[in-house]
């Protein structure tokens, strides 16, 4: 949460200035619209301060525990996605 109590997404909306390349500006006009600039933007930040905050948190876990080896990734990545098998050379082979 922030000073104003509320948390990203929330509250009412208030209009700001900020300084963006064209570029970024037309590729998100192509996306979008010119009216759907604000949406755009207001999920761009939202993503990127959810971003910042695993940021945060991994940086905090390998202050504490150290960094994750390649094993502690492939041992997560197993538990979610089931076994891998990786630099066989046959993931993705057909059967």
């Amino acid at each position: 949460m922030t000073n104003s109590g509320y948390a990203p997404g929330e509250g009412p909306t208030k209009s700001v200035s900020v300084s963006v390349h064209e570029g970024t500006i037309e590729a998100v006009r192509a996306r979008v619209g010119k009216r759907g600039i604000s949406g755009y933007v207001e999920a761009a930040i939202q993503r990127q301060i959810e971003r910042d905050g695993l940021a945060e948190l991994i940086a905090s876990n390998e202050a504490i525990h150290g960094p994750l080896t390649p094993e502690d990734v492939q041992a997560a990545e197993e538990k979610l996605f089931g076994p891998t098998d990786r630099g066989s050379g046959t993931a993705g082979a057909a059967a």
